[in-house]
């Protein structure tokens, strides 16, 4: 089920979230200040590729940098990614078969407003993660 849900993710809106956090990245690597962000946005492509299957969970060891690397993350990026996740979603809720879809791309809004401090793991293994952080 797992792979039908992601493929169907990747066609119908997950390609087009992926290239949109791979261009933030690309934009983020100009200055030299940008690139910790680059590599969160290169990992928030990753997963908006294939998010079936797979978690997002808190890193245990991120501290306070992490909240202001955040903080500068929203102003930067994340309100206009946040944006290409309600605007997907609403467009894939219009039909029955998309609602699933749109419901993952709501669920994905958080952590592109917030992603420094989050680590993506298999679903599998989310539980004991979070039980060992």
């Amino acid at each position: 089920m797992r792979l039908l849900l992601n493929v169907i993710w990747l066609v119908f809106g997950g390609l087009w979230m992926a290239l949109g956090y791979a261009f933030a990245g690309i934009l983020l690597t100009i200055t030299i200040i940008g690139i910790p962000f680059a590599i969160a946005s290169f990992r928030m492509a990753n997963f908006a590729l294939w998010p079936f299957g797979r978690r997002l969970v808190d890193e245990p060891t991120s501290g306070a940098m992490a909240g202001i690397g955040n903080i500068l993350w929203l102003v930067l990026a994340g309100w206009w990614l946040a944006l290409g996740h309600i605007l997907t979603g609403i467009a894939q809720c219009i039909t029955i078969i998309g609602i699933p879809l749109g419901i993952a791309n709501f669920k994905l809004i958080p952590v592109s407003l917030m992603p420094l401090g989050k680590r993506i793991v298999d679903a599998d293994d989310a539980y004991a993660f979070m039980r060992a952080g």
